[in-house]
């Protein structure tokens, strides 16, 4: 198969930990070639299909100039492409909303891509949750600034956070004192002009914000627990959490089967839901990771189940 990753550029790429590098790195592994762009290349014009500039890449094994460049091809047409995974990193902007877009013309095309354009627009990540409330808890999404103290007042202990933050981006914690609760909604909210999700809190976050995959709607056996560190809130790598592989639990397997095969007929191949004590917080789509932390620790290698769904999916 030839493949082509749209992602972020190869040189930020951190390969000890990098999901988008463990699907190059098992994909090449099994004879594929491996092509990349960034969405800026990606390009539209009448009369032609949706194309892009593309390197041709080899991965070398080594640590420092891990990849080489095997040839560039101008003009490249999506659909020629055996497959074509969309990896680029949050924040999904309009940027990234219009490489959506691109994209479903691919696909109009004949291209097949993964995770589904109009599915990466119809799930934002934090509000997917809403569609299965049965596993969230108290929660709400407004741009009323008293709809929220509202919730504090009933709920005494609660989270804010903006609709487009990334691994942990301005999450705030209130408590039963209330303390800075006006200066953080001002903050979040901008009176009134950006909406705000607020939940209850909730204290199993000391056990960990657990990272559960679904590929091609089967469960991984393992998720990732990633927990606060030196008196922080949030759980994410990013923000210094410590991430430790677990088998998942009797309810992590629960709300994955109820979600997982019913997002993967919507064209989401993988998908990483996070889930704190026995609640739904994020439906992850656009680039979900801990491929490497998992198989560290554990030997589960779930790059191999992630390509053994795209050569399905792409056949």
């Amino acid at each position: 198969m030839n493949i082509l990753f749209i992602a972020d550029p190869l040189a930020s790429f951190k390969i000890y930990k990098d999901t988008t590098f463990a699907m190059m790195r098992e994909a090449q592994k099994r004879g594929h070639q491996l092509f990349v762009c960034e969405p800026h290349h990606l390009v539209w014009q009448s009369g032609q299909a949706v194309n892009a500039q593309v390197q041709q890449v080899h991965l070398t094994a080594k640590q420092e100039d891990w990849f080489e460049v095997q040839g560039v091809h101008a003009d490249c047409a999506l659909h020629t492409f055996d497959a074509v995974v969309m990896r680029k990193d949050p924040p999904f902007d309009s940027e990234y909303f219009y490489a959506t877009h691109l994209l479903e013309q691919a696909e109009r095309e004949g291209a097949k891509v993964f995770n589904k354009p109009s599915a990466l627009r119809n799930h934002p990540e934090k509000l997917a949750i809403l569609e299965f409330a049965q596993f969230i808890s108290p929660t709400l999404v407004t741009r009323d600034a008293q709809a929220i103290r509202a919730f504090h007042a009933v709920h005494r202990d609660i989270i804010l956070k903006p609709l487009d933050g990334m691994g942990g981006m301005g999450i705030f914690r209130v408590k039963d004192d209330a303390l800075n609760l006006g200066a953080i909604i001002e903050t979040l909210n901008r009176e009134g002009a950006q909406t705000v999700m607020v939940q209850k809190f909730l204290p199993a976050i000391a056990q960990g914000d657990k990272r559960v995959l679904v590929i091609g709607g089967k469960v991984v056996p393992y998720c990732l627990a990633r927990i606060p560190q030196g008196g922080e809130v949030r759980g994410n790598l990013a923000a210094g959490g410590k991430g430790v592989a677990q088998a998942i639990s009797a309810r992590d397997q629960e709300i994955a089967e109820a979600i997982g095969p019913a997002l993967a007929q919507r064209g989401l191949l993988l998908i990483g839901l996070d889930v704190i004590g026995d609640h739904l917080t994020e439906i992850n789509v656009t680039s979900p990771t801990c491929f490497q932390e998992i198989f560290d620790q554990t030997g589960c290698d779930v790059a191999a189940l992630f390509i053994d769904a795209l050569e399905s999916a792409s056949a």
